[in-house]
């Protein structure tokens, strides 16, 4: 009866949805494109035998492409169809396409638009990227006996408080068939839960492989910034205010290394490149900076491009982890580390506890109290070049030391494939 009264709810919230993609459509195009796509709707003829991943974002799309070279190696000929429900996370998923390969977005999700797609693709398997939990999606799976897996997945506690609050989610983790846990705390959270935890195998982001041309590139340009290179990497809304208000108030700290803020959502490029002048700083833009930043002085550089963090990580000597800094959980530190750009992460990382603790145990990352100690922090480091190389090298041995997640998951899908 409950999942039905949501049936019904998410049905009759489908114009209010067609409204908001409108609305982001203005700033992201991408949110435009296709949109009959997410009610089940399709210009190809019906198809069978797609291995289905769907990830939702960007993060999630870039631990997939890990286990989607995996599960290549395993399937060969396999057709991968790859859902989203965002456009970065679609236009990153593009990159990972080759012939014979489909990319469409994520089913809006109610009993009908879940059903046809299913009824269009009839997958093999089903591979849900660490938190999608859809009570219709996957109802709809157990009914057309598509197994439905989890994969790196993840819980914190505030998320299992809410899943036990809301009577539909307990039943959902149920109908998986799998769930293939980052680590023993999200485990035990997602058995807690009613998730069928079928093992815990690590982050599949320790087994990407930042892009060396990047990297490269990126050090070349830090080795002729002539200081030390700052970065506030997937910064969030009211963090980079906080930074600026900071540097603007200490000149010395502003000067003291040469600060670059990346964004994590790129709607606020411009809001952010206003926000820098607002607080009496010239900003040089990426989009702007032609085969090399802009020499000179005074500058806040932003990063304003897509795809390019691993350029952006070797550009800096040292990193800020975004979202740490407000109550929002904290953005993920292992392509940092397997950069070997070391992190200074502020008190909220619980959705990446595990991983955060173990990086500060490894001497891959410090953990302060607010941005003001980070910033002190910072110039302490910019000071001392013998400290920022060792804590380089822990990165660098700390991400080494995690991987093996891509095989041990492919490894478990196919199973459930070949069944």
């Amino acid at each position: 009866m409950l999942l039905r009264l949501y049936g019904w709810l998410t049905w009759l919230a489908q114009p209010l949805l067609r409204r908001k993609l409108a609305r982001r459509a203005v700033a992201e195009p991408g949110y435009g494109a296709h949109v009959p796509e997410r009610f089940g709707h399709y210009t190809q003829p019906p198809s069978s035998g797609w291995v289905w991943v769907h990830a939702v974002s960007l993060g999630e799309t870039r631990a997939a492409a890990v286990l989607i070279a995996a599960l290549r190696e395993r399937l060969p000929g396999m057709r991968l169809l790859l859902t989203h429900g965002t456009a970065t996370g679609r236009a990153e998923g593009a990159r990972l396409l080759r012939e014979g390969d489909l990319q469409v977005w994520q089913p809006w999700d109610t009993p009908g638009a879940t059903r046809r797609f299913l009824a269009q693709f009839q997958p093999r398997v089903g591979i849900l990227m660490e938190t999608e939990i859809w009570p219709w999606l996957i109802e709809s799976c157990r009914r057309a006996g598509v197994p439905l897996v989890l994969a790196n997945a993840r819980l914190s506690e505030k998320s299992l408080q809410g899943a036990q609050r809301v009577p539909l989610l307990p039943p959902a983790y149920a109908a998986l068939v799998a769930a293939y846990a980052q680590t023993e705390d999200d485990a035990a959270r997602l058995r807690s839960a009613g998730a069928p935890v079928a093992g815990v195998f690590g982050n599949l982001k320790f087994d990407a492989t930042p892009d060396p041309a990047q990297q490269a590139r990126g050090r070349q340009w830090r080795a002729a910034a002539g200081k030390p290179v700052a970065l506030f990497a997937s910064s969030r809304e009211d963090e980079e205010a906080a930074l600026l208000a900071l540097l603007q108030a200490d000149p010395a700290a502003a000067a003291a290394v040469q600060w670059l803020i990346v964004p994590r959502h790129p709607q606020r490029f411009d809001a952010v490149a206003e926000l820098v002048r607002a607080h009496g700083f010239a900003v040089a833009r990426r989009s702007g900076w032609g085969d090399a930043p802009p020499a000179g002085a005074g500058a806040v550089w932003l990063g304003d491009s897509l795809g390019e963090m691993a350029l952006y990580y070797g550009l800096a000597d040292l990193a800020l982890l975004g979202g740490s800094f407000e109550p929002l959980g904290g953005q993920n530190l292992i392509e940092a580390a397997a950069c070997g750009c070391p992190v200074l992460m502020g008190p909220h990382t619980f959705n990446f506890a595990e991983a955060a603790e173990l990086a500060e145990q490894a001497g891959a990352a410090l953990r302060v109290e607010d941005l003001a100690q980070a910033v002190q922090t910072v110039q302490r480091l910019a000071a001392d070049p013998v400290a920022r190389q060792r804590a380089s090298d822990a990165s660098f041995a700390f991400a080494a030391a995690h991987r093996g997640t891509a095989a041990r998951t492919a490894t478990a899908i196919v199973e459930q494939v070949q069944r």
